[in-house]
């Protein structure tokens, strides 16, 4: 029961306990069926990361995002969630650092960038009646009050296949920054995040394993340069992911 009690308090929907014997069962069967999409994640996860445990926090704290010196995460374009669409991240010790897990469908037009205790950071919206396909995030402050953190859109030009879009960041809202997200390789989610004056900031492409062989196309490592905010290069993998529909 210990083991399952990590997804089910992930879980959005509450399961309440109820002693009739006509709903221990289904009760019962539930709780079979999550400890075993856990088990199964876990072997999944042993692939991806040799040190990576559903049971392990991170070492990074939810409000030390930035760091002096280069970052090196495993993104999973999976979530831990049974019959959920989203990714996980995981740090260098194999820890849990952020997690989107979409309950409602694939490609949803809201969702919710997480920590690993479920905490909202920010969310993310698709921009209704656009001509171009826009994304917004949202930092959360703790109320109903949002405030725009970012703006992923796709420029005007005529090269409808080549996977360029601008970004806008205002963490500074007096004086915002301007990036490019760029993809390249054959997976849809690798791509590059950089300054729109020049300089890498972020990069993302297909993990392999120690032989070199790469453990799919779901499966990336990301790289993040000093000083650069690392729930913010996730958040735009996470934008990324869902234009491009690896999401």
């Amino acid at each position: 029961m210990a083991r399952c009690e990590f997804l089910l308090r992930m879980k959005s929907a509450s399961i309440v306990y109820n002693k009739d014997s006509n709903r221990e069962a289904p009760l019962r069967s539930c709780l079979q069926g999550v400890c075993s999409a856990r088990n199964n994640s876990a072997d999944r996860m042993a692939k991806i990361h040799p040190k990576a445990t559903l049971d392990l926090p991170s070492q990074a704290t939810s409000c030390d995002r930035t760091a002096a010196k280069r970052e090196v995460f495993t993104v999973w374009m999976k979530s831990l969630i049974m019959s959920s669409k989203g990714c996980t991240v995981f740090d260098s010790s194999g820890g849990i650092v952020y997690r989107v897990d979409n309950y409602d469908c694939e490609r949803s037009s809201e969702v919710y960038f997480m920590n690993r205790e479920g905490k909202v950071l920010f969310t993310i919206l698709k921009k209704k009646c656009s001509l171009f396909k826009t994304w917004n995030g949202f930092r959360s402050t703790g109320s109903e009050e949002r405030r725009t953190l970012f703006q992923v859109k796709k420029p005007l030009n005529f090269k409808k296949r080549e996977s360029l879009y601008e970004v806008t960041v205002w963490t500074d809202e007096n004086q915002p920054s301007y990036y490019f997200i760029q993809g390249h390789g054959n997976s849809r989610s690798a791509c590059s995040i950089t300054r729109r004056l020049g300089g890498l900031m972020a990069e993302v492409k297909e993990k392999k394993s120690s032989s070199g062989v790469s453990l799919g196309d779901d499966v990336l490592t990301m790289t993040v340069e000093p000083e650069f905010d690392h729930s913010l290069a996730a958040g735009l993998l996470v934008v990324y992911g869902l234009l491009n529909h690896s999401l």
